[in-house]
């Protein structure tokens, strides 16, 4: 807790089991007052370890649903156990639990209502092991996007998100994808409805553990970004709207 605010970490898995509990053991429980996690129909032990380190909070699909299913699971969770600050954090430890602390106070404080992990800010991404040609696509998106969408963000695809809880009521969450794509149609939706958002310096990690969507998933995911980019651009110079921004 914050300045009285709950902080809550949400963590949506699939198949993470082997890096799990190192995360969960980095989170910063003098701040973090509950932990949440979705599995999304794993296949292998993610429940079990989850159960073992003593998560209290734990959801399941009966079927693989999507990432962006997995997050909205999450968000409803949390929001209902009043949650003021939520952390969403990959449990494959791609990203450092230990930001945690920086990112909550940003939002507790009320310096920012939202504040993202970038991996492009500094030079965590291609040390950490990002693989070339996802650096480039992700440096041409994130370009095609500003211009589109009119802000300055260093990158539009990190999983290492805190949200206030008056964000999180002011989105239309149930209209975005069950895919890839819900973190860029969140980001546009929290634009849209006039919230700003900061960015911190995120250190990263790539092993053969880490959550990774392979190249043709990689095009489909692109291709959906600069939809959704156009799709806002259009909505703000009210040439045709979208349910998305509602």
């Amino acid at each position: 807790m914050i300045n009285t605010k709950r902080v809550i970490v949400v963590l949506p898995a699939y198949n993470a089991s082997k890096t799990l509990e190192q995360t969960y053991q980095e989170i910063p429980f003098d701040i973090v007052d509950e932990v949440v996690l979705v599995d999304d129909n794993s296949t292998d032990e993610t429940l079990k370890v989850a159960k073992e380190i003593g998560i209290k909070h734990v959801l399941k699909h009966d079927q693989n649903k999507g990432y962006g299913a997995n997050q909205k699971s999450c968000y409803a969770k949390a929001l209902e156990l009043e949650a003021d600050v939520v952390v969403m954090l990959h449990p494959d430890y791609q990203y450092t639990p230990k930001l945690i602390h920086s990112m909550s106070y940003l939002i507790a404080n009320e310096v920012y209502p939202v504040v993202l992990g970038s991996r492009i800010l500094g030079k965590g991404a291609l040390r950490g092991g990002m693989p070339m040609y996802k650096y480039i696509s992700n440096r041409f998106l994130t370009l095609f996007q500003n211009i589109l969408i009119g802000q300055k963000l260093s990158e539009y695809h990190t999983g290492f998100r805190a949200f206030s809880r008056e964000v999180l009521e002011a989105l239309s969450l149930e209209h975005n994808s069950d895919d890839f794509i819900f973190d860029n149609q969140m980001l546009c939706q929290i634009f849209n409805k006039g919230f700003e958002i900061g960015e911190i310096t995120c250190p990263t990690t790539y092993t053969n553990e880490s959550s990774s969507i392979n190249f043709k998933r990689s095009v489909t995911y692109g291709l959906g970004v600069l939809k959704v980019s156009i799709q806002y651009f259009l909505h703000k110079k009210k040439l045709k709207s979208s349910r998305l921004f509602k």
